[in-house]
């Protein structure tokens, strides 16, 4: 090999002995190179782990550079985020080159080994790849054969990257690109209910509690599953990659499967249906949650397509049931693509995972399942209450008309009901004696509709949803038309096995339970939509809800709640999309008295058209309140103002001049996000676990913490704050700062001392 060739790196795994083998690379032209992996660790390794000899075999192995992607200039395969990393790997020369050189990115500090000893050093960082050419006595270091190269770099704080490469000074290659990962961080973290999740148990509960049939099939369990490159338009013939667990997407440790998919990747899926036309009746199939783009086929015949990533959709499959090949049941196919970039609506999602953004989720996370109903039959319905026991329906009927019968009842008791010959017209229902729906008093009535041979079970709350102004001429929230103050944490719901599908519906459950013991009277559904059994849940146990839009990208600059923000512009199709998809939300979230208020954009994440989306929204949904941007930047629209501040809740009274905040209910939407790491229940150990303000010292400091946010949060509450959101639930992957660990094994503050902490907050 000559001093004009790259010098190529090779790691190969350690012997027993702990002795790294090599073997002689053949010569690389110039501009070609090879990139092989690199032995690395983020815990601080045994004195001598620089040298030749040492064991390395409990190490990780991964491709450089390491480091945090968005950091300027640099070139990352593997993420790195904790503030020291070492590096080994050999190289196999054929002889020493004259002009030996390190072609380098770092970000800080790094020391460079060559067979055991100093070969150079950098201080700080830079932004760009720099070549060093070795001095003498570096360059005496190397030898022909084996030679360790072994790094060390520190990071304290902005972005961080390490890339190491020793190159022919005289020829320098061009880098190849950063390789991808196939895989997410595979933690060992799983929850108690994760581990009992079989085929034959997954999500078995019925998904739609309003409009409950008993003719339904659920279509969880193994299905056959395969990774294409997204130009093949084919369905796979035969070879499947394997079996995946629906309905846990891809990336999720519950799937079976942890692979990630990439934006040139379309992600395939099969299984066999035991479904049959039946003269008179329809066959819908129905899918809770699939990210993002989807087709389906049933027996080759196109049943539909969707885009979108986050609510429930269904196709109308009778027609192509016909077309079975034989009596063995009907093929199911399914392809998604899933890019996790530009405006696609996807809330926390990223392909680099990071601070507050975690693992992707692709293909199918939320239940599939069959339906059969009549030729005519109930599609949807819309609820609004009045404390007077006024009930109104608005009902959604597919085909022909048919006479509708509604029947209301509390404990088993008929309390009303109604029949009509047109369901296009509101049907109200009057009740007597109402007995109101409130987190206190979560009464909700069991409602039966029939519409020819189409029978629907649902239940309703009577409730209203305000705002009145106090004696001190704050605005305050107001439900039943009595005075009340929100708290509650922001609720993010992932998992770290399931990711955005909870383990289970027990698991999901727990989580409000818990909520609800510690004196929380409202949960803040952050940038994600639940299972719709979250919600019925939330209905039955009495939990207010702040329900979050899912966000997109790009966002205009952050600016709080300074007067003359700026809107991000998005061209149109992604503006379309966006108000589709807050549609859809609402018209199929709009029937659960639990939600209180709609979140259209949190902080700047994708904020455009901030008024006119807030004045929609408003006039959409009259029976709940808006607050149009939850932290964001503040346009006068809505009902709501909303600061965020870390650590501790405060509010910017200061800037409420010339009236702007004169019509709105002032809220602190997030805060705190106090950080406790508890060890052996942390998603990834060598990453930078993290919190608001700082890690505390121990627990005693946690706690005062807390309590020091609720202090200041009750005197907030005398200047005219209404609302408080504490971030947050639970853990998630780096963020430490949830009440509850990831795992949701280890409670660091108990329920009933959170109780007893937040009473004041209600008299």
């Amino acid at each position: 090999m000559t001093i004009r060739q790259l010098l190529c790196l090779s790691l190969f795994a350690a012997s027993a002995s702990g002795l790294l083998p090599t073997v002689s690379m053949a010569p690389q032209a110039r501009g070609e190179f090879a990139d092989p992996a690199w032995q690395y660790t983020t815990t601080a390794p045994a004195a001598g782990w620089e040298k030749p000899g040492f064991d390395d075999a409990g190490w990780k192995t991964g491709f450089g550079g390491f480091g945090d992607p968005s950091t300027p200039g640099s070139r990352v395969s593997t993420t790195w985020y904790t503030p020291e990393i070492w590096l080994r790997r050999t190289v196999e020369l054929a002889s020493v080159p004259a002009e030996p050189a390190l072609l380098i990115h770092h970000d800080e500090d790094a020391t460079i080994f060559i067979n055991g000893e100093k070969a150079a050093q950098f201080a700080g960082y830079i932004t760009e790849f720099q070549v060093h050419k070795l001095d003498a006595a570096a360059a005496k270091l190397l030898k022909p054969g084996a030679n360790l190269i072994a790094v060390h770099c520190t990071q304290t704080g902005g972005g961080q990257s390490i890339d190491v490469h020793l190159v022919d000074a005289t020829a320098v290659p061009n880098l190849p690109a950063a390789k991808r990962p196939e895989q997410p961080f595979v933690s060992e973290l799983i929850t108690r209910w994760g581990r009992e999740v079989t085929a034959e148990n997954a999500w078995q509960e019925y998904p739609r509690p309003q409009l409950v049939r008993e003719n339904w099939t659920n279509l969880n369990g193994h299905w056959n599953y395969t990774i294409a490159p997204i130009a093949e338009a084919d369905a796979p013939h035969g070879e499947w990659d394997g079996k995946i667990l629906v309905p846990f997407a891809l990336e999720s440790k519950l799937s079976g499967v942890q692979r990630l998919l990439h934006e040139d990747q379309a992600l395939w899926y099969s299984r066999v249906i035991d479904a049959t036309a039946k003269a008179g009746h329809r066959t819908l199939l129905h899918f809770e949650a699939c990210d993002y783009q989807m087709t389906a086929w049933v027996n080759g015949v196109e049943v539909g397509s969707h885009t979108g990533g986050n609510l429930p959709f269904s196709f109308d499959i009778t027609d192509a049931l016909g077309k079975a090949a034989d009596t063995s049941g009907s093929e199911l196919l399914i392809r998604v693509e899933d890019a996790t970039g530009e405006y696609q609506l996807r809330g926390k999602q990223h392909v680099r995972p990071h601070g507050i953004f975690y693992t992707q989720v692709s293909g199918i996370y939320g239940t599939v399942w069959t339906e059969e109903v009549p030729a005519t039959y109930l599609r949807d319905i819309a609820v609004t209450t009045t404390c007077d026991g006024e009930v109104t329906f608005m009902l959604e009927v597919v085909g022909p008309v048919q006479e509708v019968e509604l029947v209301a009842s509390l404990a088993g008791k008929q309390v009303a009901s109604a029949e009509v010959a047109n369901a296009s017209e509101p049907i109200t229902l009057s009740i007597a004696n109402p007995q109101l729906w409130s987190p206190d008093s979560p009464t909700l009535y069991d409602l039966e509709i029939r519409i020819g041979s189409d029978r629907v079970k649902s239940y309703f709350g009577i409730r209203e949803v305000g705002r009145t102004k106090d004696a001190d001429g704050h605005w305050r929230f107001t439900l039943n038309g009595e005075q009340i103050f929100h708290f509650g944490p922001l609720d993010q719901g992932w998992w770290p096995d399931g990711l955005l599908t909870p383990p289970s519906d027990e698991a999901m459950r727990w989580d409000v339970d818990y909520l609800k013991a510690a004196g929380f009277n409202m949960i803040r559904k952050h940038i994600k939509v639940e299972p719709r059994r979250f919600y019925a849940y939330c209905d039955q146990v009495g939990m207010l809800l702040w329900q979050d839009h899912v966000a997109g990208f790009p966002n205009p600059p952050w600016t709080h709640l300074d007067p003359n923000p700026t809107d991000r512009e998005w061209p149109e199709f992604a503006r379309t999309q966006f108000m589709d998809e807050l549609d859809t939300m609402i018209t199929q979230l709009d029937t659960h008295p639990s939600i209180v208020v709609w979140v259209p954009f949190n902080e700047a994440w994708g904020q455009h058209r901030t008024v006119e989306v807030g004045e929609w929204t408003v006039a959409r949904d009259p029976s709940r309140l808006v607050n149009i941007a939850s932290g964001g930047n503040f346009w006068p629209a809505g009902h709501i103002v909303d600061e965020h501040r870390y650590p501790h809740p405060d509010f910017p009274f200061n800037l409420d001049v010339n009236g702007r905040f004169d019509d709105y209910i002032k809220v602190v939407g997030e805060f705190g996000g106090h950080g406790l790491p508890v060890q052996g229940h942390l998603w990834d150990n060598s990453t930078r676990n993290w919190g608001y303000g700082g890690l505390p010292k121990n627990r005693a400091e946690y706690l005062e913490r807390y309590q020091e946010s609720i202090r200041r949060l009750l005197d907030l509450q005398t200047r005219g704050i209404s609302a408080g959101v504490y971030t947050q639930t639970t853990d998630v992957e780096g963020e430490i700062n949830g009440l509850l660990t990831y795992d949701r094994e280890a409670i660091k503050i108990p329920a009933e001392e959170l109780k007893a902490m937040h009473a004041p907050l209600y008299k």
